[in-house]
């Protein structure tokens, strides 16, 4: 990949000519490469995007000829680099030079300022992404993750730790563990170290021996339900003041797991009434016997996040521990570890979460989700994880594009999907090869008078603005397929268009006696006459249709709906009670033979019926089954 890398480095001076003709060649050359890639090498930035978007953005005659997007796959890679890296630095002319001297240059995204600048990073800046890894990452922590990965790797040149908060094995996985690596792989963030809280079990037992020693924790055996209204009402726990000796003495006996350390909790010694509730004497460590999935049965207990953050964030030179806004009563409890400790200190730094209308984050009811039965997994396309809004049909970096441009202010906003999938359309549109597909249900044999006697094929474009994409056959004859809900809207002797063909009178048109269920009745035949020399612009129904003379491909189209009925659960509400009945729709329907060939992953257009992914390919004997991918449009 190296080597790659200096291809295109190299390659780069060619582009620097002020001549458009010097240049035109290389630019193609760049655009084909680009077909079907977000970056010039591998999948994530290298500094080979680099070198040649700061040359094309240096030249002044390329950049021009960029913007006109006649090289589509040059303009959205262009695009994509300028979008995502909003920290490149854009060449000044002599004129402006001298004006922005004055001025502070600010560093904005569409739609998200980052001109929001982290606290005291003269000394360098180090972040840390810590995920449990007990589900997989979604949408929630795409933005956490790019963000850290944002301030570490873009706005300050820094170091970003991917960190395993594996303190739970009731919960984690070896399973999620490795999803999430794959899953920020794919998002193009590559941490520069990868590390465990586990690995600090033995430090962090240590720092609760410390900090129960200085009388700033203690052992709790209060039932957990009594303990939340103590904690609530303010009522001191009857072993707040218990002796050092014994409380120490209870934490070995957790430590051992015990039946008699399983009742005993630590709770750190903070407050029993702060308003801030966050710090009424807290949990920070607890007895749980389950064999870890790295560390086997050799630990019985294990530090509450809240305990083990803030001291493996120091221990780990962390500089700002960034975090959503749901954090900010704990931010004075991460602070107070810090001080009882000794420990260095570290910033916290809060962002709004990403919340969207229909749509559930907590990983708790996700899981329930996969465990009952209302999805088929963790990659079901009506869920938000990482891997599920993947398999409905978002690109890499149109997510990219659309989290980076929230930017990392605090405002709570719950957002609409609608700007999320209108995103995603900028990157497939130009790239989508276009196909056709006639619904089974009910569909209409027509006869087309005209049509050369033998049936015949013409090699069309995949796409009319991307040559590049190249051709697919479409085939003629006097035999061919329609949507009911086109024939039902023709007129007697009415001119329409039939795309990739030309125009054709409707001469004939056969109903049967049954109705169909919206009381219309169904059209069982048309006789249509072509009329090639007809001007297809003065048309209304410009139709798809399929000759029968090919071998037609059986596909499965494959509609989603939310997958709850309320656009925000309140606290009261049971998510039982708002779970969308019927999320899943399926439609029958055969498309153009070319579609057989097609792969596993590949994004098309069914031309007048959307863009689909296509989650499994044709086989023989087995229909290819495409995923509708929303556009912004509708639902």
């Amino acid at each position: 990949m190296d080597q790659q890398v200096k291809e295109w480095q190299a390659r780069a001076e060619q582009l620097k000519a002020l001549n458009l003709k010097q240049i035109e060649g290389p630019l193609g050359e760049l655009d084909a490469h680009l077909t079907l890639r977000s970056y010039i090498v591998g999948y994530s930035l290298t500094d080979a995007d680099t070198t040649v978007w700061k040359t094309l953005r240096d030249n002044r005659v390329a950049h021009a000829y960029i913007k006109q997007g006649v090289m589509v796959n040059l303009t959205r890679w262009f695009k994509f680099i300028e979008d995502t890296n909003p920290s490149f630095t854009l060449p000044q002319h002599p004129a402006k030079a001298a004006k922005s001297n004055n001025e502070e240059t600010q560093n904005k995204d569409e739609g998200g300022s980052y001109d929001i600048g982290l606290q005291d990073t003269s000394k360098g800046v180090i972040t840390r992404f810590p995920p449990e890894p007990s589900g997989y990452l979604h949408i929630g922590h795409a933005k956490a993750a790019l963000l850290n990965d944002y301030f570490a790797h873009k706005k300050y040149d820094g170091t970003l730790i991917l960190r395993f908060d594996d303190t739970n094995p009731i919960k984690e996985k070896q399973e999620f563990q490795d999803s999430i690596v794959e899953d920020l792989a794919l998002m193009g963030i590559t941490a520069d170290k990868t590390t465990y809280t586990s690995d600090y079990f033995q430090e962090l037992y240590e720092y609760c021996v410390q900090i129960i020693k200085s009388g700033h924790a203690y052992a709790d055996d209060t039932e957990q339900q009594i303990m939340r209204e103590q904690r609530m009402d303010g009522i001191p726990s009857k072993r707040r003041e218990a002796k050092v000796d014994e409380s120490l003495a209870h934490f070995e006996e957790m430590k051992a797991g015990t039946e008699e350390g399983k009742r005993w909790f630590i709770r750190a010694k903070i407050s029993v009434d702060d308003p801030n509730k966050a710090l009424r004497d807290p949990v920070i460590y607890r007895c749980s016997p389950e064999k870890h999935h790295r560390t086997g049965d050799r630990w019985k207990i294990y530090p509450t996040y809240d305990f083990c953050c803030p001291i493996v964030d120091s221990i780990e030179g962390i500089t700002h521990a960034l975090r959503t806004t749901e954090y900010n009563d704990r931010d004075a409890q991460y602070q107070w570890m810090l001080k009882a400790l000794n420990l260095r200190p570290v910033y916290n730094w809060n962002f709004s979460r990403l919340s969207f209308v229909r749509t559930l984050l907590s990983k708790r009811k996700l899981t329930k989700f996969v465990e009952t039965g209302v999805v088929w997994g963790w990659d079901d396309p009506r869920m938000p994880t990482v891997r599920g809004i993947r398999r409905r049909g978002m690109t890499i970096p149109a997510l990219q594009e659309f989290i980076l441009k929230q930017g990392p202010s605090k405002n709570i906003v719950n957002q609409d999907w609608h700007a999320f999938w209108a995103t995603n359309k900028k990157y497939i549109d130009p790239i989508a090869p276009r196909y056709t597909a006639v619904v089974t249900k009910d569909m209409v044999h027509c006869t087309v008078k005209g049509a050369n006697a033998s049936p015949s094929h013409e090699e069309k474009e995949l796409h009319a603005k991307n040559k590049e994409l190249g051709t697919k056959k479409v085939f003629y004859s006097s035999s061919i397929v329609v949507d009911q809900v086109d024939a039902q809207s023709f007129e007697q002797d009415e001119e329409i268009t039939l795309m990739n063909w030309g125009n054709a009178y409707v001469r004939g048109k056969a109903t049967s006696t049954t109705g169909t269920e919206s009381g219309s009745q169904l059209v069982t035949s048309l006789e249509l006459e072509l009329n090639l020399t007809g001007d297809v612009k003065t048309t209304k129904k410009k139709i798809t249709w399929l000759s029968q003379d090919q071998d037609l491909v059986p596909v499965q189209l494959v509609d989603f709906d939310y997958l709850i009925t309320k656009d925000k659960l309140g606290d009261d509400d049971n998510v039982d009670d708002f779970i969308t009945p019927q999320s899943e729709f399926r439609t029958e329907a055969v498309a153009d033979c070319n579609v057989a060939a097609l792969p596993q992953d590949k994004i098309i257009q069914f031309d007048r019926k959307g863009f689909f992914r296509i989650d499994q390919p044709f086989l023989k004997g087995q229909p290819a089954v495409m995923f509708q991918i929303p556009t912004g449009k509708g639902k």
